[in-house]
């Protein structure tokens, strides 16, 4: 019985299938028949239905011919479209590259300019490691007893006061910050002439041992006051950022914002002077 059923309900599609074959092609053999002769009703039904026939497969084969131009397009696009992303990639690396170059030659240019102020020798060296210490605040430089480096010789930048060297190997140094406090530099303000000793706390100095009688402002600079031996003097420390009233004692509470930037430093600058109280 099943197969019976499935031969009946198959007969139907076979018949279908058979039809859509054979009615297209008597058509085209009506119309091609006719030649000149007058059109009967039935030739021009015939020609009518062949017409939208071939129009319809004709429309369909454009549908998706342009279809699969437009794909094939899209998929040359895109891989375009990649090239040149990575072209663009490779020239902003490039020219980041070249931006660097620039500005470290700019920078090791002004350097040398440093370097020819000073009657001392001098030498640059870059900054390779940075202390994350809380209780000390140094860097390591790339610079050792091999080129001249001796415990206590000054460390300085084209903004002013870095530090002083504070340990040396053959070809590495760790520099004492001037920001730490164990630290102390002869300053005096350039404005009033005062003098006073500048003592780091971590982030930025304290002035100390300014007199109260003393006229200080904030705005006013720090510079080296060249005693003590160490700091050629007139060298830029900072500028007073606060300037604390207290009833008590006979001296100035003075805030000091550094000239320097150590979080950006990448050379700094040692000046090749012995100092007799390094120990």
């Amino acid at each position: 019985m099943g197969l019976k059923k499935k031969k009946q309900h198959s007969q139907p599609l076979k018949l279908f299938l058979v039809l859509a074959l054979i009615i297209p092609l008597v058509l085209t053999i009506i119309a091609s028949t006719i030649g000149r002769k007058e059109f009967s009703i039935s030739h021009r039904l015939a020609l009518e239905v062949l017409g939208l026939a071939n129009s319809a497969a004709t429309s369909t084969l454009d549908f998706f011919g342009g279809f699969w131009d437009s794909y094939f397009n899209l998929v040359g696009v895109r891989k375009e479209n990649i090239h040149l992303l990575e072209e663009i990639r490779r020239y902003k690396s490039l020219n980041a590259k070249y931006r660097e170059a620039a500005a470290t030659n700019v920078r090791l240019s002004r350097l040398l300019e440093l370097e020819q102020s000073f009657d001392t020798p001098v030498l640059t060296a870059q900054i390779v490691g940075r202390d994350p210490s809380l209780w000390f605040k140094t860097f390591t430089i790339n610079r050792g007893s091999n080129s001249g480096i001796e415990r206590g010789m000054p460390v300085i930048t084209l903004e002013g006061v870095v530090g002083q060297v504070a340990n040396v190997s053959l070809n590495y140094s760790k520099i004492l910050l001037a920001t730490d406090p164990n630290s102390a530099i002869d300053a005096i303000v350039q404005k009033s002439r005062a003098q006073g000793i500048i003592k780091g706390d971590g982030k930025q100095y304290q002035l100390h041992y300014v007199l109260k009688k003393v006229e200080v402002s904030v705005g006013d600079e720090i510079v080296t006051s060249g005693m003590g031996g160490i700091f050629p003097k007139g060298l830029s420390i900072g500028v007073i950022g606060e300037v604390v009233a207290s009833k008590r004692g006979m001296f100035h509470r003075v805030k000091v914002t550094p000239s320097v930037d150590f979080r950006q430093l990448e050379y700094v600058t040692i000046l090749l002077q012995t100092n007799p109280l390094a120990e």
